[in-house]
């Protein structure tokens, strides 16, 4: 991991020995390189430059900084070489051992090198030489590598439980009225009378385009719905003329398309049916949070949602219940109410709900 250390002893490369010469085996030049002021573990001048030159920062990832205020091992002696004692043979011997144990290193490093068994920060020490320090030593002991496994499975709703949750949405949001046409398309499934319609989202909901066009497409084909008994029959397509664009849209672009056929729905922020268009507009907001007069029954809250819009659509206008305890009609504004005139109207989502 990481490439070489620049200066490292290639594989298999031979150490040169020191030649020997001069009085007493040693070569004059090199007893005289250590005077009696010379300081052997000095830093020499140009190591600094040389340094950055032959060894370029490490690039691997895994191998932590040395942080700030902990020795690294620059600058201090080599373990084992014996203190330094006075006199100029003193140092010059110890110089000799200096010197011998630095090239006991290089060759170990070549070694590991050759063997590619350590995989540890190769440093320069002050001696000149070339070091390795463990590779364990050069990390954090508390820090073990993540294993690798596979990305959390994300939970795939079905269509009933779907249908069941409620999303975050505003009741103040006026979106971007740009609108998105819903890809696919669902052939009609009856022999009735076909109509024809496109689903349209509102660009920037955050809310589920395909969940939604199954569910009109599942609501207006039920025999419970205005396809009962093969009366009708509802197709979806994604381009051509449709009979009507269903629309799901922000509750500011709903009052806009709305007020263009002369409707106000921002007082109780409810849809409509834009009739002088060819929207069906679906107030987001509703679609998404529901209402009080269904509490947590947002599934039916939904399908009572279409099949109120598309009645419109088809010609039929608002009715109440006539009855204490009786199913309010579809075409009853159940956003708003299910109790008037001191009739207790129940909940219903269908035009006929016997089926």
């Amino acid at each position: 991991m990481g490439g070489r250390a620049g200066g490292s002893a290639a594989a298999g490369a031979s150490i040169p020995r020191q030649r020997q010469g001069g009085p007493g085996g040693l070569r004059q030049e090199y007893i005289d390189a250590f005077d009696e002021d010379a300081d052997v573990f000095s830093p020499r001048p140009g190591i600094g430059a040389q340094r950055a030159e032959t060894y370029p920062p490490v690039s691997d990832p895994q191998v932590s900084p040395v942080p700030p205020g902990v020795d690294d091992g620059e600058g201090a002696p080599p373990a084992g070489v014996p203190t330094q004692p006075k006199g100029g043979k003193g140092r010059a011997f110890t110089g000799v051992a200096a010197a011998a144990v630095t090239t006991v290193l290089a060759v170990i490093v070549a070694g590991q090198v050759a063997r590619g068994g350590d995989s540890g920060v190769r440093s320069e020490s002050a001696a000149g030489g070339t070091r390795a320090t463990d590779s364990a030593a050069s990390r954090d002991n508390a820090r073990t590598t993540p294993s690798v496994s596979a990305s959390p499975r994300v939970a795939t709703l079905s269509y009933e439980q779907a249908m069941g949750t409620k999303y975050p949405l505003s009741a103040t949001l006026t979106g971007s009225g740009k609108f998105k046409t819903v890809p696919g398309s669902a052939k009609a499934p009856g022999k009735g009378r076909k109509y024809t319609y496109r689903v349209d989202v509102e660009q920037g909901l955050g809310l589920d385009g395909q969940l939604f066009a199954e569910a009109v497409q599942k609501t207006l084909n039920d025999d419970r719905s205005w396809a009962h008994d093969g009366a009708r029959t509802f197709e979806r397509v994604s381009s051509g003329e449709p009979d009507f664009v269903i629309t799901l849209a922000s509750p500011g672009t709903t009052a806009k398309w709305c007020a263009k056929s002369g409707l106000d729905t921002t007082e109780d922020n409810v849809s409509c049916d834009s009739a002088s268009t060819e929207r069906v507009m679906i107030n987001a907001y509703r679609w998404a949070q529901g209402s009080k007069t269904y509490g947590d029954k947002i599934y039916a809250y939904r399908q009572m949602l279409i099949n109120h819009e598309v009645g419109h659509r088809l010609g039929y206008g608002h009715v109440t219940c006539e009855k204490d305890g009786e199913l309010a009609p579809v075409m009853q504004q159940q956003t708003k109410f299910l109790d008037h005139d001191g009739i207790h109207c129940l909940p219903n989502s269908w035009p006929y709900p016997k089926g």
